[in-house]
């Protein structure tokens, strides 16, 4: 069943259109996310679900009812904000349990779902503090206690861990995941950040310029993505993006770089663009150390390298590919010195090809 139906959505400030005809159906029980860079209208839409902005054009259905027109508060969604937006003379069951007293809820009802709730998040010691005691962390969690307590249709989550450090924002992605999990209710996501995109979907909405790119789940957009701005924008670093020719040799396609310098041979059909020009996109994470052995061999290269960062799990390495720069992953005890030639094993079972007049997704 449709828990949210979005069709043909704009939505202009003056007459700059910010989102531009979204269709989009997302499942009940599904955790779907909405990422892009700032300003692709992810937030727009968000609010525009929730109530709290009106579209210029299109319909949005909750749970199979249209919510054009219907207030935020009779939609039967909860949504946790960036800022918390917690009530700070009130304490966190204060917070919990107001809006359930707005509803007239009864009292009985109002503990049994903070205790249950508070139980879940783990906050039961947290109930007679105020936020100016929590940390960022805690009150995320009341923020979150807060919508749980409504049971609603759906729930709207709008760059909910940004506002956290690197290592609290891991451990609340975690926290989301088991929520999701343990409840199984139907999430909207936005954010700006690819990681918590990947970890926490069931499927991806990407946006860019008030358009969907793609939607799908982590693995399609992560390995086949739909144009070369998706394959751009996903994974940290993103895809490596570099001009080839689509030759045969001895009946094999192959991917020609640099004039018939390398050649990477092509697990897949490309025979429509036999002598074409295309764009080449291979992850970083196919290009590692020569003794590294991928699955059905590796091509082997020797190219350039003009830089190195370490991390720690492994090492990003810089290096010339007929005569583009691109990044590769090395395991962390592998050294190389910028200025020296590396070989490298190539993983081409993963290369993907896009057309350069359109940037789509061709093979």
């Amino acid at each position: 069943m449709s828990a949210l139906t979005i069709r043909d959505v704009w939505k202009r400030y003056g007459t700059a259109p910010v989102l531009k005809g979204i269709d989009l159906e997302i499942d009940s029980g599904e955790f779907a996310i909405l990422v892009g860079p700032s300003g692709c209208g992810k937030s727009t839409l968000l609010n525009i679900i929730a109530g709290l902005d009106n579209p210029g054009q299109g319909t949005i259905e909750i749970g199979g009812r249209q919510m054009n027109g219907v207030e935020a508060k009779d939609r039967d969604i909860a949504m946790v904000f960036q800022s918390y937006a917690l009530y700070p003379s009130m304490t966190v069951r204060g917070n919990m349990t107001f809006g359930m007293e707005c509803r007239r809820v009864p009292k009985r009802q109002q503990i049994e779902a903070v205790d249950r709730v508070a139980k879940l998040l783990q906050i039961e010691a947290l109930l007679d503090r105020k936020p100016s005691q929590l940390s960022g962390g805690q009150r995320q969690r009341v923020a979150m206690g807060r919508a749980l307590v409504r049971d609603p249709l759906l729930f709207l989550f709008d760059e909910p861990l940004s506002n956290l450090d690197a290592k609290l924002r891991v451990e609340m992605r975690m926290e989301i995941k088991r929520l999701h999990q343990r409840i199984g209710s139907t999430i909207v996501y936005v954010t700006h950040d690819q990681i918590e995109a990947m970890t926490l979907a069931t499927r991806i909405a990407v946006m860019n310029h008030g358009e969907i790119q793609q939607f799908a789940d982590p693995d399609t957009v992560y390995n086949r993505p739909a144009n070369l701005f998706v394959a751009r924008f996903m994974g940290a670093p993103p895809m490596n993006t570099l001009p080839a020719k689509v030759v045969s040799i001895e009946g094999q396609p192959y991917a020609e770089l640099a004039d018939g310098e390398i050649r990477l041979p092509l697990r897949i059909d490309a025979s429509a663009y036999a002598g074409r020009d295309v764009v080449l996109g291979i992850r970083p994470e196919c290009i590692a150390e020569h003794n590294r052995r991928f699955e059905d061999g590796s091509t082997l290269i020797d190219a350039p390298v003009e830089m190195t960062e370490p991390t720690g799990a492994e090492t990003i390495v810089l290096l010339r590919l007929g005569g583009h720069e691109v990044l590769g992953r090395v395991a962390p005890d592998v050294k190389f010195k910028p200025g020296e030639i590396g070989r490298f094993a190539l993983d081409t079972r993963k290369i993907c090809l896009f057309d350069p007049a359109t940037e789509l997704l061709i093979a």
